[in-house]
């Protein structure tokens, strides 16, 4: 995906539970950990569980004690209480608090400048990244949003949750009479902080005539977790470009969804400045508004279960996150859940092999 190693953390660097290798690409950290014993628990019984995922989602804070104080008495599970680390190059307050399921977020405020490399207790990598043949950068510029997937009923008090809890408010909804399929629809409440820098959608599913692609999410991920990460750029066409000569594999939407869309534009308010034909050819979704539109793509689960996916987006005065192209996405899921055998009806024994 074009990410650089940046930094590491285990046995050389002085840590004895936990190896974390970090990767970078512009404003996106991505940090992969596992354990360094046997016996650590909290790794791995997290993988017997949930499989690779995400198990933390990080966030810088103004104030780590004041949010850790307020979220305590409105009922939220802490985690770990406030401690600081620090090294040669200055000091990191952090805090870390239960989200949906087994989910964490650590809250990470920085106690004056920091001028380390990554956090303390982190070094350059010990490995330099292997020299491959000449690839095309990735593009990807900064984390757009993270879906959450819940089970039945969950979504309501999961959105309270970050509202109550995390300070955060309501930015944007849709229920199911708007985004169905024959087989499956969702409900959706998207969740900000004040600055509405950070975008947290809450899904869930609603009853269908077959197991809809997020109750296969939230079965195959042993509860609610992170469905997808979704990365933003600033040239979608060359992105996807890049990324495919790189190896990424991506759901496909039919032809007749572009004949669709193209009908749709013939009296839309906006224009869609790329190439209609280009963005069928690679497959990327368009949904817009009277004000903007925004052009998006899903990768194919990035692990052997159908859990956690990637997005590619580019936003063109749209805020939104894709509720008319929802339904393309679940077709395009459906099929793959048809080809493992789990597009089942809701309650049907499944075949597996």
């Amino acid at each position: 995906m074009g990410f650089q190693s940046w930094a590491y953390s285990g046995l050389e660097t002085g840590s004895r539970q936990v190896a974390s290798h970090v990767v970078k690409q512009d404003k996106i950290v991505f940090v992969f950990q596992s354990a360094l014993n046997p016996g650590n628990r909290e790794i791995g019984e997290h993988l017997i569980k949930h499989g690779d995922g995400v198990k933390d989602i990080a966030f810088q804070v103004e104030d780590c004690d004041f949010l850790i104080k307020t979220a305590k008495e409105r009922g939220a599970v802490v985690v770990r209480e406030p401690w600081v680390e620090q090294d040669d190059h200055g000091k990191v307050k952090y805090a870390v608090v239960r989200t949906y399921g087994d989910t964490t977020h650590t809250l990470i405020e920085y106690l004056g400048p920091y001028e380390g490399l990554f956090l303390p207790g982190y070094k350059e990598p010990l490995f330099k990244d292997p020299l491959l043949p000449s690839l095309p950068p990735g593009g990807l510029s900064f984390i757009d949003h993270i879906v959450g997937n819940q089970p039945d009923d969950h979504m309501v008090p999961v959105s309270d949750w970050y509202q109550k809890c995390l300070l955060f408010h309501r930015f944007w909804s849709i229920d199911d009479k708007q985004i169905h399929t024959q087989y499956s629809s969702l409900r959706s409440i998207v969740v900000t902080n004040y600055e509405e820098t950070i975008k947290m959608p809450i899904n869930e599913p609603a009853p269908g005539k077959k197991k809809s692609q997020i109750q296969e999410y939230v079965d195959y991920n042993g509860g609610p977790g992170v469905q997808h990460i979704a990365l933003n750029t600033t040239d979608i066409i060359q992105s996807i470009v890049n990324l495919r000569a790189r190896g990424m594999e991506f759901l496909s939407a039919p032809d007749s969804y572009y004949l669709s869309l193209r009908r749709k534009l013939e009296t839309a308010k906006i224009r869609v400045k790329e190439d209609l034909e280009r963005l069928q050819e690679l497959k990327i979704l368009v949904d817009f508004d009277d004000k903007g539109y925004l052009l998006q793509i899903f990768t194919k689960p990035a692990q052997d279960r159908p859990t956690l996916f990637l997005e590619v987006i580019q936003r063109h005065n749209h805020f939104g996150f894709g509720a008319g192209n929802f339904k393309s996405l679940f077709e395009a899921i459906e099929k793959d859940q048809e080809a493992r055998g789990n597009l089942t009806v809701e309650g049907q024994s499944e075949a597996f092999y």
